[in-house]
């Protein structure tokens, strides 16, 4: 892999992941943009003690602009984008209207004189992830080798934003298709620098904690082991990796791929360990693509390690999930979901797994 740092015309960074090293970027972004203006700021929920996010400078973004005019595609003549280049494999830039930034500046406050609200500046960093210069592909569609690209470039950014100030959990992700609230189609995912630990690794680092002082071993080991024993809601399963639905599936479509080794993160995975997630990743998207015979609206979450703390807790894993429960019909997160946090699936997590393994 060959990596090329550059820079965008409003001095944000831009990075080209190459399979070789034939291609020299050295193309200029000859954009006249002002400078990035993030006042990102996180108050802390005195009920919950959650953290939430203000990034108010977000309404501006980007929304739905017609294919000719997409900011992700590779410049051309007379347009140019977010990406300089005229041709790239995968490419990360600074996200130019971020939920957290390093432009965030304050000191830690309260939102009034009684304190029952920390806040803080969102200095934290958001980043873009280009798969492909296509913009009517799609992640299912490109290659092992493609894939393992973009997990060399996933790890080599897991560990940029762990050295990042404020960074305290990196977070790649991909949103797909309108019905997840997608406003940019070219294929791309996102990777957040969070300047907190998110509440829902806190929790599954409670389970994990509690689990090991019980059982004496890892919690995520146990239920890989039970499902690859019971084979019931087994998708795919590889050398290092297996894709299954978990059993207490929340979504229509719920699936987890799960590496068999525990390690913390993206960059501990060994070049086996990436070229089988390839393998086993590709056929799980092709198996959701074919399961309403339309392309699959979904988000794809990475389960990652704290930068600083519980790493010895944490198995890293990826977390696929879709709203749509039929070719046509969505779930709707209603009074149940959104309010209580209490889940009701439509099938059964053996449903939703034998319906998969008919569709591969």
């Amino acid at each position: 892999m060959k990596r090329t740092l550059r820079h965008l015309a409003d001095g944000r960074e831009i990075i080209y992941f190459d399979h070789d090293g034939e291609h020299e970027r050295t193309a200029e972004d000859t954009r006249d943009l002002p400078p990035v203006a993030a006042a990102s700021e996180i108050r802390l929920d005195p009920l919950t003690r959650e953290w939430v996010a203000m990034a108010a400078h977000r309404q501006t973004r980007t929304y739905k602009p017609p294919a000719d005019l997409c900011p992700l595609d590779p410049t051309t003549p007379g347009r140019p984008t977010e990406i300089p280049e005229p041709d790239y494999d995968v490419v990360v830039f600074e996200n130019r209207f971020p939920s957290f930034s390093q432009n965030a500046h304050g000191d830690p406050s309260t939102v009034d004189d009684l304190g029952l609200v920390p806040t803080a500046p969102g200095r934290a960093r958001c980043e873009v992830v280009c798969f492909s210069s296509d913009h009517g592909g799609s992640f299912s569609q490109l290659s092992p080798e493609r894939v393992r690209l973009v997990v060399d470039a996933w790890a080599d950014r897991t560990l940029a934003l762990g050295e990042t100030p404020g960074v305290e959990q990196v977070y790649p992700f991909e949103n797909r298709g309108e019905e997840i609230g997608v406003t940019l189609s070219h294929p791309h995912g996102q990777i957040y620098g969070y300047p907190f630990v998110t509440p829902k690794t806190e929790r599954m680092l409670d389970v994990a904690r509690a689990y090991r002082e019980e059982h004496g071993r890892p919690v995520m080991g146990d239920v890989l082991a039970a499902e690859q024993k019971s084979g019931a809601r087994v998708l795919v399963e590889g050398e290092h990796w297996t894709a299954f639905v978990p059993p207490a599936a929340r979504w229509p479509v719920h699936i987890q791929v799960v590496p068999h080794r525990q390690v913390p993160d993206i960059p501990a995975l060994t070049d086996a360990e990436r070229d089988d997630f390839a393998r086993v990743y590709l056929d799980v998207l092709r198996r959701c693509d074919a399961l309403y015979d339309r392309p699959l609206p979904y988000i794809a979450a990475w389960h990652q390690a704290p930068v600083r703390r519980d790493r010895d807790l944490a198995w890293l894993h990826l977390e696929l999930f879709s709203v749509l429960r039929a070719k046509d019909k969505l779930k709707y997160l209603a009074g149940s979901e959104s309010g209580m946090a209490v889940w009701i699936n439509d099938a059964t997590p053996e449903q939703i797994a034998e319906r998969l393994r008919a569709a591969g």
